[in-house]
């Protein structure tokens, strides 16, 4: 028996997950965990809410309340999504939560007296504007190294780990203001002093993904620098040492602590305090499963870490995914590109959801998601081999004789087919195991491909009539097939498997079963009516994700020269350059109110002339009692806005007739579609002015 620590990414609690993040880290370790546990290894898997940092204090300011509120709520809702996805953890935990916390300051503590943390002065930006220093997320700007997109802590684009004050063109995500360097103090991890002991300590890691190994010794090559491990906010863990009270520990160093927290703290739960030093002291292989844009955290960052505190187990893998994609673009909650969670389980099985990813998963480039593509597979794989094969099999049996038939004639092409049966069977252990989970789904694919073929060929129709005994042989091996292919899919389609197993007439959970069970001989069991596993999909259209919805900002007002409630706006859409609209606001906002101003704009409306002038565009105002009252977004010009749940797929151009079909409404102060709410990667749509609940948004 070995012991498999798997350590999995901490989402966080800001918003909903994505399909991203289930492809990048939830699923791969879930995969690799169940079958590790049906192996009899001992596994201790961990993960949770990632709940302090500023992507959580920046959604709270948004949405006017405080921080605790906002991760209170997502904590919850990940835990629902991830139990229905049967993402399985020996411990899922949070940390905000006082445990953690402790566990941190005690880690910090022992770095602190190892000599590995130290003081420093350092120039940060201060807002003038906001009157405060800004954390690394409050930053936004140019890559100094690929001149990408920049927050203050990364480049959205090569991935590079950065300090705030290397950022070009630094602007206050908030205020949009240049923000000043600031004299203040920060406490430093001494990373530095790490760079020999990685190398070292990489050597032997020729079996990690080349991506990984690649990025890392790259990584280290360049020079290591010392990283700030406190920050000014009043948000996270507290400094335990004199002198910081205003200051917090750095997220990224607090959140990677959480790895071992998790552990002691399921160690806790169970009534058994040292049982996590079996993981961490003891001998144990360390998996992490993470997207590429956390690779430098956990193939340097953690390993120096624990390397600087001593004593507990260093990574053995970091099987890190590349990126989902949506259109060639990066799931992303800040720009709203994605499929949330919640809104694809509401619709999809969450087994076809898991089957698709892992068919598709990113290990060594990125991968599109493709809505025909999935519903594709579903249709022809899933439904037409893997679900047809399975429910014709055990159809014909409930039929024929209500039981698992036994085995008495044999012919050689039984033979043939258990031993490329067993093979694939064999096949998926050693991918799994070697985490290519691409290649493992493929072979429980070719399984029931292999199934149907060898029903085909026997026919069992015609043996029913003729030779009742054959009959019964051929679906003995069938079922046998339909076993393997419940143990194979375990990993991968876990609630699935469960169902197989029990139309096979087992009362118990395939789950605690070992692997090796698969190939055991099938016991005689009475079998129920079986049930269809997956069903025949078709995507409706969602006519909302047709529209474009832009930020815009107002750089010129003019009155229209034909008419008196019209006003002539001119627009900077960033991206989209400059428009001109005409909107029929003038009755409640002077020009000097609107310049400057930002608003929701309806960018892909067919242009049209109004009273001579052809307006680009249309202003969205909420209708109250006869009053327009403008809408508010929070991003820069050119920023989309979306509805939460609905995938973007803009048409060309729509008309006017088109998006009034559509019902947005104004509801406690923000704009939703269907009760679900309309913002941009700052936060909620707002609305000017307050209007009646239900007001409609023009």
């Amino acid at each position: 028996m070995e012991r498999i620590f798997i350590g999995v990414a901490w989402p966080y609690a800001n918003g909903s997950l994505h399909l991203g993040t289930l492809a990048g880290c939830l699923l791969p370790g879930d995969i690799f965990g169940r079958y590790h546990r049906m192996k009899g290894n001992a596994v201790l898997m961990v993960s949770g809410s990632d709940e302090h940092g500023t992507p959580i204090t920046l959604t709270a300011e948004k949405e006017g309340v405080t921080p605790q509120k906002i991760v209170d709520k997502y904590h919850k809702e990940h835990k629902k999504n991830l139990e229905e996805l049967a993402i399985k953890f020996e411990n899922f935990t949070r940390t905000s939560n006082e445990f953690h916390k402790n566990v941190v300051k005690n880690f910090f503590l022992k770095l602190y007296e190892n000599g590995y943390i130290y003081p420093k002065k350092m120039r940060t930006f201060y807002c003038e504007n906001c009157k405060r220093f800004l954390p690394d997320r409050y930053i936004e700007g140019i890559c100094p190294y690929c001149q990408g997109k920049a927050r203050g802590d990364q480049c959205e684009d090569c991935g590079r780990t950065l300090d705030a004050n290397e950022i070009l063109m630094p602007k206050c995500k908030i205020c949009g203001e240049e923000p000043i360097l600031k004299e203040t103090e920060h406490l430093f991890f001494r990373l530095s002093a790490f760079e020999e002991k990685l190398l070292e300590w990489l050597k032997d890691k020729d079996f990690w993904r080349d991506n990984v190994i690649n990025f890392t010794l790259n990584f280290i090559k360049s020079g290591l620098k010392d990283r700030a491990i406190t920050r000014d906010i009043e948000w996270g863990v507290e400094v335990p040492i004199p002198g910081y009270e205003n200051k917090r520990i750095y997220v990224w160093f607090d959140a990677l602590i959480g790895y071992l927290s998790a552990s002691m703290e399921w160690a806790e739960k169970i009534g058994k305090p040292d049982e996590w030093k079996k993981w961490w002291v003891d001998e144990a292989k360390h998996y992490y499963f993470l997207a590429k844009d956390n690779i430098p955290f956990h193939t340097v960052i953690w390993p120096a870490m624990l390397m600087a505190h001593g004593g507990l187990n260093l990574p053995y893998d970091v099987p890190a995914n590349e990126y989902l994609t949506l259109s060639g673009e990066q799931f992303s909650k800040s720009k709203g590109v994605g499929i949330w969670l919640p809104d694809v389980l509401s619709r999809f099985n969450g087994d076809a959801i898991r089957y698709y990813l892992s068919i598709n998963m990113p290990e060594k480039h990125d991968t599109d998601w493709k809505w025909e593509d999935f519903i594709a597979k579903n249709n022809n794989e899933l439904v037409a081999i893997y679900g047809n094969f399975i429910h014709r099999v055990l159809t014909f049996t409930y039929k024929n004789f209500g039981k698992i038939p036994p085995y008495s004639k044999e012919a050689e092409i039984d033979k043939e087919t258990m031993e490329k049966v067993i093979k694939n069977f064999e096949g998926v252990g050693k991918s799994i195991e070697s985490c290519n989970f691409k290649e493992g789904i493929k072979k429980v694919m070719k399984i029931a491909q292999i199934g149907n073929q060898y029903m085909n060929a026997s026919q069992p129709w015609k043996l029913i009539k003729d030779d009742v005994e054959r009959c019964k042989s051929v679906l003995h091996i069938c079922l046998r097939i339909v076993k393997i292919l419940a143990f194979s899919s375990a990993p991968y389609m876990p609630k699935t498997a469960d169902k197989i197993w029990k139309m096979l007439g087992y009362k118990d959970s395939i789950h605690e079963h070992k692997w090796e069970d698969a190939l055991e001989e099938l016991d005689e069991n009475e079998i129920d009516k079986p049930s269809i596993l997956f069903e025949k999909l078709e995507i409706k259209e969602e006519p909302f994700s047709k529209i474009d919805l832009r930020v815009a900002k107002i750089i010129g007002v003019d009155e229209h020269p034909n008419a008196d409630k019209l006003y002539v706006i001119e627009l900077d859409v960033g991206e989209l350059g400059k428009r001109k609209i005409v909107a029929g606001i003038k009755p409640w906002y002077r020009k000097e109110e609107l310049i400057g101003r930002k608003i929701v704009l309806l960018a892909n409306l067919k242009p049209a002339r109004i009273r001579g002038i052809v307006s680009n565009g249309m202003l969205l105002a909420a209708q109250d009692n006869g009053k327009a009252v403008l809408l508010i977004p929070n991003a820069k010009e050119g920023s989309k806005i979306w509805a939460e749940g609905i995938e973007p797929s803009p048409a060309p151009e729509i008309t006017y007739e088109e998006f009034k079909k559509l019902k947005i409404i104004c509801k406690k102060g923000f704009v939703e579609y269907e009760g679900k709410v309309l913002q941009d990667e700052y936060g909620k749509i707002r609305i000017d002015k307050p209007v009646k609940d239900g007001s409609e948004v023009v």
